[in-house]
C-alpha cells in the first residue's frame, strides 16, 4: 500500500513553492491525469526461496554453461517462476553474499594469502570460501599488505602491472566473476535499452516526463553535480492503480525479497520520495510479493514491448 505522506507529496508537486528540483515553472497545457492500469504477478516468497536454492550454490559465481542452465530449468519444474527471473534472482542471492561474506573474507586475507602463495589458485579458494573470485583475488593481494587504493587503481587501470602468474589469476577470476568483476558494461547497456522501453510505453500513453539524462544535464550546471535524478521524472499527473506516480526507475533485474537489494533500493526511493512524493519501480525480471519499499510501489513489465531488449541480447551473443 501507498504511504498517505508520500501520496500527499507526490500530488502536491504541481502546487509546491518551489516547485521539486526538475520540474519547469511552467507546465503548458498544465498537467493532466492519467489513469494508468498495470496488471502484475508477483512471486511468492516461498516460490523465491525455492527458486533460489535451485539456481544458487555454494562457488558458483560465474556464467553458467548451457547444461547448468538446463538442469535448473528441469530443476524448477511446475514452479510459478521463469527460469530468466530465477537467474536473476540467482545473482540478487550471489551478490547477497558477496556483500555479507566480505567482512569474514577479509578477515582471512593472511590464509587467503598464505594459500594462493603454496600453490592453490583463486577459483579453487572461491570455491572453498563461497566467495566471487575477484573479492577472493582482492582478499590475497590484502593479505600481501596492500592498500585499498593500490588494489583498485591496479586491477581497474594496471592489471598489467601484476606478474605473470597474478594475471593470469586475475584474468581468470574475472572471466568466471559476474558478481564482483571490474568490467560491467554489459549490465549497464541493457538497463539503458530498458529504460528506454519505458519512456517509449509512457510515450505511447501521451504522458510527458523528463529523462535522467535531462536532469543530470541540468542539475551539474545548477549544482555543479547530479542531485537526484529518478530514470523518469513525471510532468503529468499519473495514476498507476489508482496510486499517483511523481516518479519511475527502471530496474533491470527481479526484484527479490532480499535484505541487500532492498536496503540500496530503499536507500535510492527515500531519497526520490523526500523530493517528489509516491513513486514507482518497474522490475524487468517481476518481483516478489514479499518486497515492500516505502513511497514507491512495484510494478513487472508486462505491459512492456521487450523486442529491443531481445534483440540486444541476441546482438551480445553473437558478437561474443
Amino acid at each position: 500500500m501507498a504511504e498517505s505522506e508520500a501520496v500527499e507529496r507526490a500530488l502536491s508537486r504541481f502546487s509546491a513553492k518551489p516547485r521539486p528540483m526538475g520540474l519547469p515553472k511552467e507546465i503548458d497545457p498544465p498537467p493532466r491525469r492519467v489513469e494508468v492500469s498495470w496488471k502484475t504477478n508477483a512471486v511468492s516468497k516461498d516460490v523465491q526461496r525455492k527458486a533460489g536454492n535451485i539456481a544458487c550454490i555454494p562457488g558458483e559465481f560465474g556464467f553458467l554453461p548451457e547444461e547448468r542452465v538446463q538442469e535448473i530449468a528441469t530443476k524448477l519444474g511446475n514452479l510459478p517462476i521463469t527460469l530468466e527471473q530465477a537467474l536473476s534472482l540467482r545473482s540478487a542471492l550471489n551478490q547477497e553474499k558477496s556483500v555479507y561474506s566480505h567482512s569474514k573474507l577479509m578477515r582471512r586475507a593472511n590464509e587467503l594469502s598464505r594459500r594462493y602463495n603454496a600453490g592453490e589458485s583463486v577459483l579453487a579458494l572461491s570455491k572453498r570460501f563461497d566467495a566471487p573470485p575477484v573479492n577472493t583475488f582482492r582478499a590475497i593481494l590484502t593479505g600481501r599488505g596492500w592498500t585499498k587504493t593500490r588494489i583498485k587503481d591496479t586491477l581497474n587501470r594496471n592489471p598489467s602491472k601484476l606478474n605473470k602468474r597474478d594475471l593470469e589469476q586475475f584474468k581468470l577470476a574475472e572471466s568466471v566473476d559476474r558478481v564482483s568483476s571490474v568490467d560491467q558494461s554489459d549490465t549497464q547497456s541493457a538497463a539503458e535499452v530498458f529504460e528506454d522501453i519505458l519512456c517509449h510505453y509512457f510515450d505511447s500513453l501521451g504522458v510527458r516526463f523528463r529523462r535522467q539524462e535531462e536532469l543530470l544535464a541540468e542539475q551539474k550546471v545548477s549544482e555543479g553535480r547530479a542531485i537526484i535524478t529518478p530514470d523518469l521524472l513525471m510532468l503529468d499527473d499519473v495514476r498507476i492503480n489508482g496510486v499517483p506516480c511523481a516518479w519511475i526507475d527502471a530496474k533491470h533485474f527481479f526484484g527479490a525479497d532480499l535484505k541487500f537489494p532492498r536496503k540500496k533500493t530503499q536507500k535510492q526511493v527515500d531519497r526520490y520520495v523526500a523530493e517528489y512524493g509516491q513513486g514507482a519501480i518497474v522490475y524487468r525480471h517481476g518481483f516478489c510479493g514479499g518486497l515492500q519499499l516505502k513511497g514507491a510501489i512495484q510494478l513487472d513489465s508486462s505491459p512492456l514491448n521487450l523486442t529491443p531488449l531481445v534483440e540486444f541480447h541476441e546482438k551480445a551473443r553473437n558478437d561474443s
